[in-house]
């Protein structure tokens, strides 16, 4: 790895706190906007301290590589679909509020990047790893936590279920985005939650 005058000065005098906070995200924002214009497989890591105005030294102080960097960005993109909602009283309510606030966030450039690295995560085996471990357990977590109110209500559900339920609900969105099969709309929601998903975590 070649080391440039950028990556000299600063290692000299490396930035704190709200400084280094809105570095990291800038690194983070042009890895994104990298993703969307190039695709996973073309993106390099001088292409992205280029655009992030940051030394190679920097990116490299924080991620491992362009694996991390990638998945981190993707996961600080989404990272409200990921905390839990407040309780809404029931498993239904919980479901229908958590599915509609991924509906309501999600974008055609999601769509896209979604497919993107579906296809590029069959080819770099750290990169399916990566995702697997900061994305989906991360989503795995969030159903964990509805369906453990659930049972505190006394409502008649397995916690063995949730994770066939996280896998159902991603494999379904995925399905309808990468196939074509309509548009993810609140009835759509509705089909998924009332259809699939509470049949599923039913004792």
């Amino acid at each position: 790895m070649a080391i440039t005058e950028t990556d000299i000065t600063e290692s000299v005098a490396r930035p704190t706190g709200p400084r280094a906070a809105a570095r990291r995200q800038a690194i983070l924002d042009a890895a994104l906007a990298l993703l969307m214009e190039v695709g996973y497989d073309r993106m390099s890591m001088d292409a992205l301290a280029e655009r992030a105005h940051a030394g190679k030294a920097t990116i490299y102080r924080h991620w491992s590589g362009k694996a991390e960097v990638v998945v981190e960005a993707i996961r600080c993109r989404k990272c409200d679909d990921f905390v839990a909602p407040l309780d809404t009283g029931s498993l239904r309510g919980d479901l229908m509020e958590t599915l509609n606030r991924s509906r309501e966030s999600f974008s055609e450039e999601d769509s896209a990047l979604l497919i993107g690295m579906v296809s590029a995560m069959h080819n770099d085996q750290e990169l399916a790893d990566l995702m697997r471990k900061q994305i989906s357990e991360a989503k795995q977590g969030l159903y964990d936590e509805i369906v453990a109110r659930a049972v505190r209500r006394g409502e008649p559900v397995s916690m063995s279920a949730a994770p066939v339920a996280n896998e159902v609900s991603s494999a379904l969105f995925f399905n309808r985005v990468a196939m074509g099969g309509g548009e993810i709309d609140p009835a759509f929601i509705l089909h998924v939650v009332d259809d699939v998903i509470i049949p599923l975590l039913r004792c």
